[in-house]
């Protein structure tokens, strides 16, 4: 397993050689990038862009993991009402894939919509499946995962439904990405590993305190690290843990250090 940095916790101003130069320092030994709506990693940065600044992370040494679509202005959203929208949502997925592709990476982060007042829990699921359906063939053929996130958008609530709805894409390039505390809040990340376990593609680890509402440092709040370990070992799972903890509420140092002793568990 690798220590890894998601960069979407780190300052948005930052460039590559900078967010290489750190995160080095503090101890990571993977990124998962961010595509951005603009600057140097986005969906307008030509291939030949892409593929020299993949290459220039890894000649520094670093893995990268996965891609997460940081987009604000044209974030995709395969639930909305409207159907011009989730067609333009699915282009948006299949942009980001070819993208990617180009820095050479096998893993796309996935988040599909989510349940409003506007977009009632059935129809998120179904436009959802729907959606995540016609993204499939697209990602299989570029050799992608696409690796589905609950982020606490009232959507996915459960384990057992979770692996239900990666069953019923039917695509084995569509899968879960385990984040070890999003749903701390209402269950227990070792009981999501295990339901969706077959599913799993990729692993971000936070720590949230139940009491006091409160993200924390990693070891400090109420996540069985002990158990999630167990779990991805009895997976077999050997990729990057990659941190959404953000610096404000631990100095990168500190929690690469953290991810190292959770390893050891």
């Amino acid at each position: 397993m690798q220590v890894g940095i998601s960069c979407l916790v780190l300052p948005g101003d930052w460039s590559l050689a900078d967010i290489v130069r750190e995160t080095k320092a503090a101890g990571y030994e993977a990124l998962e990038l961010v595509l951005r709506d603009t600057g140097e990693l986005s969906l307008e940065t030509p291939e030949a862009e892409l593929r020299r600044l993949s290459d220039y992370a890894r000649g520094e040494g670093m893995y990268l993991a996965s891609v997460c679509p940081g987009l604000r202005e044209k974030r995709p959203n395969l639930t909305h009402p409207c159907p011009e929208i989730r067609a333009q949502s699915v282009d948006t997925f299949k942009r980001a894939i070819d993208a990617v592709v180009a820095l050479g990476v096998d893993n796309l982060l996935v988040v599909p919509g989510g349940v409003t007042e506007e977009v009632a829990y059935d129809e998120a699921y179904y436009r959802a499946l729907q959606g995540m359906q016609a993204l499939a063939p697209h990602a299989e053929a570029a050799g992608v995962n696409l690796a589905i996130e609950y982020v606490w958008n009232k959507f996915l609530l459960s384990p057992m439904e979770f692996a239900r709805f990666c069953d019923e894409v039917g695509s084995p390039r569509v899968g879960f990405f385990f984040d070890t505390g999003n749903m701390t809040i209402f269950g227990y990340a070792e009981q999501w590993a295990r339901i969706v376990g077959r599913h799993l593609m990729k692993v971000h680890f936070k720590d949230f305190k139940r009491a006091g509402f409160e993200w924390k440092p990693l070891l400090e709040g109420d996540v069985n690290f002990p158990a999630v370990m167990a779990e991805l070992r009895k997976l077999g799972y050997d990729d990057a843990l990659i941190s959404e903890v953000d610096p404000g509420t631990a100095p990168l140092g500190a929690t690469a250090q953290a991810i190292r002793r959770i390893m050891e568990m």
